[in-house]
């Protein structure tokens, strides 16, 4: 595979001493697997004048230099993170990487909008200024898109459908964008917000100790009145979150215990799902065998299992492969998760994290204002 930079594609600057309408902030750690994607895809926008801003978060591969074959996008550095007398390894009274990377990015923009985006990501042609547009019909301070998931291995296959199907049936859209619904939701891959809004909240510097910092922003922008509209945005966005099982277990290690309360029994409900589905196939293939035909309706479980898992934008196959391997991998990452927090340590991208253990009846331990249903993907 060619490891050079990407051809730099042109971005016309925007005129000196001009005003974008949108600015970007592209956040990004060893990233030149997904960078040169992103940012073509982002330079590439049309029907509205921005700017694009890339942080790199102390990368030690050739994030930097991709990102600067990028005619017009501003490369920044962010501050080294705080180290206790351990090494790198950051408390909870410190920032987190992505958040501290995110918010010197935000230092820097000069738009009224601000675009937080992951470095693997890949907008849709046009996808930006119908994002603004949707924000302002919507009368929204904080517009975020759930992004098409790509999926490529085994894992990611089986694994990806039922961990956003239950995401789905635990932060239902249409209450998250009721404000008194007590559900808030977004999704740090794609936030859009109004910058006076995101100031006058305190912006990710009010909730930079968070883990998952994005469902935490939402509820600030909820707090204080402000509207947040959120929705699957697979018309304009899309991203491969983890390449290989190394990357997805760490990721979301970190994040299911705190993104499901009682991950033991969702644990435990996983199994039964799963181990229902394979023994009523079993029973109807053998019915089928054996011409006792009326067996044949216990196949049925499958299309309630089925039904459980399509609600999360994946193809059949994906879905078909999430029934028959995906639920005792998302038991198995969910009780990892757990263990994780009972011994007070994650990890992401080279960083460790001491954290408290969220507690069983709450998604988080940690939380802004009141207690915090937290969602990152």
């Amino acid at each position: 595979m060619d490891s050079s930079p990407p051809a730099a594609l042109p971005h016309a600057p925007i005129p000196k001493g001009a005003i974008p309408d949108v600015s970007i902030v592209v956040p990004a750690r060893n990233e030149e697997a997904s960078l040169g994607a992103c940012l073509e895809s982002l330079t590439a926008q049309t029907g509205l004048a921005f700017e694009i801003i890339v942080v790199d978060d102390g990368s030690t591969d050739r994030t930097r230099a991709i990102a600067q074959s990028f005619a017009g996008v501003q490369v920044i550095s962010t501050d080294p993170l705080p180290e206790n007398s351990v090494g790198k390894t950051c408390t909870t009274e410190n920032w987190t990487g992505k958040n501290n990377a995110v918010i010197a990015g935000a230092k820097e923009a000069r738009a009224k909008w601000l675009l937080f985006t992951d470095a693997d990501t890949v907008h849709q042609p046009g996808s930006l200024a119908r994002a603004l547009t949707e924000a302002r019909v919507e009368r929204a301070d904080l517009l975020s898109y759930s992004p098409e998931q790509a999926v490529v291995t085994f894992a990611e296959r089986a694994v990806m459908p039922v961990i956003f199907a239950e995401l789905a049936r635990q932060y239902p859209l249409h209450k998250v964008r009721q404000r008194n619904s007590g559900v808030a939701a977004a999704n740090g891959q794609y936030i859009l917000v109004r910058r006076a809004a995101y100031d006058a909240v305190g912006g990710h510097a009010a909730v930079a100790t968070e883990i998952l910092e994005d469902v935490a922003l939402a509820r600030l922008f909820h707090n204080a009145g402000h509207r947040v509209y959120f929705r699957y945005g697979g018309d304009a966005v899309r991203t491969r979150m983890y390449r290989n099982w190394a990357q997805l277990c760490e990721g979301w290690t970190k994040n299911l215990a705190l993104l499901f309360p009682h991950p033991e029994w969702r644990a435990l409900q996983s199994i039964f799902v799963w181990l229902l589905a394979w023994a009523a196939l079993i029973v109807a293939a053998s019915g089928a065998a054996s011409r006792h035909f009326v067996w044949i309706a216990f196949a049925a479980v499958w299309l309630f299992a089925y039904r459980r898992i399509r609600g999360a934008h994946f193809t059949t196959p994906n879905n078909l492969i999430a029934i028959a391997f995906g639920l005792p991998i998302f038991a198995n990452l969910l009780l990892r998760s757990r263990m994780a927090y009972a011994k007070g340590q994650v990890s992401w991208k080279g960083r460790a994290y001491n954290i408290g253990a969220p507690s069983g009846s709450s998604p988080a331990k940690t939380q802004v204002a009141k207690p915090l249903s937290r969602i990152e993907s």
